[in-house]
């Protein structure tokens, strides 16, 4: 079973800057979709980015022009860089892979913007 681990979340202050990686334990990359999503406290997970196998890609309204996703197959990572953090971007990050067969999800990880 592939596994995917993100990696890179923490305390930020507001107008800062953070990179997520989310590690696959194998290259799974020209088969699935690798979406980034994103869970703040009582609200439904949201679709934050996602990276389709021939490499285009999507940002939500809601960051675009401040994040981006990108992916570095020798590494089988996929990072999104996240930059003017706002509080709003606060929540659990998590990556998704998926196709029409499976979808796969990592255990998430913690950002939260505050001063």
């Amino acid at each position: 079973q592939v596994q995917l681990t993100e990696f890179g979340g923490g305390l930020v202050q507001p107008g800062g800057s953070l990179t997520l990686s989310c590690v696959a334990s194998e290259n799974i990359f020209s088969l699935f979709y690798i979406h980034w999503y994103r869970q703040a406290p009582g609200k439904e997970r949201e679709l934050v980015a996602l990276i389709r196998s021939a490499g285009d890609t999507y940002l939500a309204h809601s960051v675009r022009g401040r994040f981006t996703i990108s992916r570095d197959n020798a590494k089988n990572t996929v990072y999104l860089q996240m930059s003017s953090l706002k509080p709003e971007d606060t929540a659990v990050y998590y990556c998704n892979a998926q196709n029409s067969e499976a979808s796969l999800w990592g255990q998430g990880t913690q950002v939260t913007v505050s001063s």
